[in-house]
Formats: C-alpha cells, sequence, structure tokens
C-alpha cells in the first residue's frame, strides 16, 4: 500500500507534469481552449441581448480561420492586436451588430463589409486606414462609426447613404474639409473632426440640424461660420486651439450652450487658446451670458 502510494506522489511531483500544470494554471480560456482541440463555440457569451466574441489582445497577426464559421456571432472584438488585413470572409458574419478593430494595423478594409447588413457599430481607430471601401454604405443600419487615429483624407462620396448614422469621429486623421457626404447624415447628433488640418468649416454645416455635440478643436480655422449659429440644437461646440479672431454676432442663437466650458468633458461653448480680439477674451472670461449680451448689443447697433 506505501509502495503504490509512493509511486503516485512521484508522479504527481513529476517536474514537466507540474510545469505543465503551472502554464495551464495561467493559459486563458481562449488558448486552453485551442490546446484542447475544444470547439471555439464553448467560447461565445451569450447575454441578454448579443451573442459575442472576443480576441482582444492576443498577438494575431492572422484573423484564426475558424472565426468565420462562428456565424451566430452578433457582437465581435478583435481589437488591440497586429492584425494587417481583414479577410473577405468577415462577411460570412451577417448577424454582426457590433464589430471592433480598433488598435491593429489595418492599412484597408475588404468590400465584403457591405454583407453585414445588421451592422450598428463600427470602430476602426486607432490603424493604419488611407482609405475607407464605398461598399460599408450598404450598411444601412449603421449608427456608430469611429475612424480616429488613421490616415484618412477623404471619405467616399456614398457615405451620403448612411442615413441612421448618428456619431462618425474622424479625429486625428489628415482631413483638409469636412468631407462633403458628412453633411448629408441628417440623424447626425455627433461629430468629431479635432486634430486634423481643417482651415474652415463649411456653411453646409447648417444641414446637420440634429447636430448635438461638434468638436473641431486643434486645426487652423480662422473663422467661426454664421452658419453653425443656426445649428440652434448644439450643446457642446469645441474650438479650443484654432486661429479663430472674431465671433459672429448671431453666436447667441446657440440657446442651448449652458456655459463657457473649460473642462473638455463639460457640455457649453469651448473657445479657448485662440488669438480672439479685444474686447472678446476679457468677455469670455465673464461667461456666456455677458458675451451673447454684448454680440447681441453689437448685431442691433
Amino acid at each position: 500500500m506505501g509502495a503504490k502510494q509512493s509511486r503516485v506522489d512521484v508522479k504527481d511531483k513529476d517536474p514537466k507534469r507540474m510545469l505543465l500544470l503551472g502554464r495551464r494554471q495561467k493559459l486563458s480560456l481562449w488558448d486552453d481552449a485551442l490546446l484542447c482541440g475544444r470547439d471555439p463555440r464553448s467560447l461565445l457569451k451569450r447575454g441578454m441581448c448579443h451573442v459575442s466574441f472576443s480576441l482582444v489582445t492576443k498577438g494575431l497577426t492572422d484573423v484564426p480561420d475558424f472565426l468565420w464559421g462562428l456565424s451566430e456571432v452578433q457582437k465581435l472584438n478583435l481589437s488591440h492586436n497586429q492584425l494587417r488585413a481583414l479577410p473577405p470572409e468577415v462577411g460570412r458574419l451577417t448577424r454582426i451588430v457590433v464589430l471592433n478593430l480598433c488598435g491593429n494595423r489595418l492599412k484597408s478594409l475588404p468590400g465584403e463589409l457591405s454583407l453585414l447588413k445588421s451592422m450598428k457599430v463600427l470602430f476602426v481607430n486607432m490603424n493604419c486606414l488611407t482609405e475607407m471601401p464605398a461598399e460599408l454604405s450598404s450598411c444601412k443600419y449603421l449608427e456608430v462609426l469611429s475612424l480616429s487615429h488613421n490616415c484618412l483624407s477623404q471619405l467616399p462620396a456614398s457615405f451620403a447613404d448612411l442615413s441612421r448614422l448618428r456619431k462618425l469621429n474622424l479625429s486625428n486623421n489628415s482631413f483638409a474639409h469636412i468631407p462633403i457626404c458628412v453633411f448629408s447624415l441628417k440623424e447626425l447628433d455627433f461629430l468629431h473632426v479635432g486634430s486634423n488640418r481643417l482651415e474652415n468649416i463649411a456653411e453646409s454645416i447648417q444641414c446637420l440640424a440634429s447636430l448635438q455635440i461638434f468638436i473641431a478643436e486643434s486645426n487652423n480655422i480662422h473663422s467661426f461660420p454664421r452658419s453653425l449659429c443656426l445649428v440652434t440644437s448644439l450643446e457642446l461646440l469645441n474650438l479650443n486651439n484654432n486661429d479663430i479672431q472674431t465671433l459672429p454676432e448671431e453666436l447667441y442663437l446657440l440657446c442651448r450652450l449652458a456655459k463657457i466650458a473649460w473642462n473638455p468633458m463639460d457640455k457649453g461653448l469651448h473657445i479657448s487658446h485662440n488669438p480672439l480680439s479685444k474686447p472678446l477674451p476679457e468677455l469670455v472670461e465673464g461667461g456666456l451670458e455677458m458675451l451673447f449680451s454684448y454680440l447681441k448689443d453689437k448685431k442691433h447697433n
């Protein structure tokens, strides 16, 4: 009996076995499933609303082929890897609602994204994109599109067809002007074009009648267009760090701006770090009510 117990103890204390156990304890569920040859469907998370699958921060340089067989996936997170290309097979995942590709090395996206007819949210920020596929305009249910921190200088004209788009982030790219197609997005309530190469804001901005948040900080904008004052739904307007010297007399029409804002997260008018001509700097310091009153009097006089 003792000899048998001794053999068991020796087996349990085998260095290779102990090392394997130690490693297995540190493996993620995904790695463990692959080592064991388990069906990847066992890693699907079935929540109240969506079936999700996540491969965040796995150091992937290619998307594993088994993924294209998981047709039930609705939320797919491939963010923060080393992906240089997204295969056209992504078009097989026709139930996708949310697709997160941020933090990779993608230079382009396949036209097969157009097959994701149910997609509402697409994150492709922090990549190396120089263009966007015109076919994406077929995703008629798309509501949120984040393209920040890429190398984009234009968008396809067909993006004007994204009639349900509500939130668009184009910040930290190379846009010299706001793409014309953007002014056709009537449902847009959030537009971020900060940290680009903008020198002006087109008069067509007034077409975005539902816009509540407009951020155009850290550009080279020289003037505050009067047409922007007609977007009376604005609650946050950020024009910090530009080259604006004067403010339009109609600024008081933006009645939903609650205050002069200094914290980037606050709603209101952000107009700091501009070469405003006198007496505007002092009026800004005095608050929005004082600024509005001055501009209103100036208009009527």
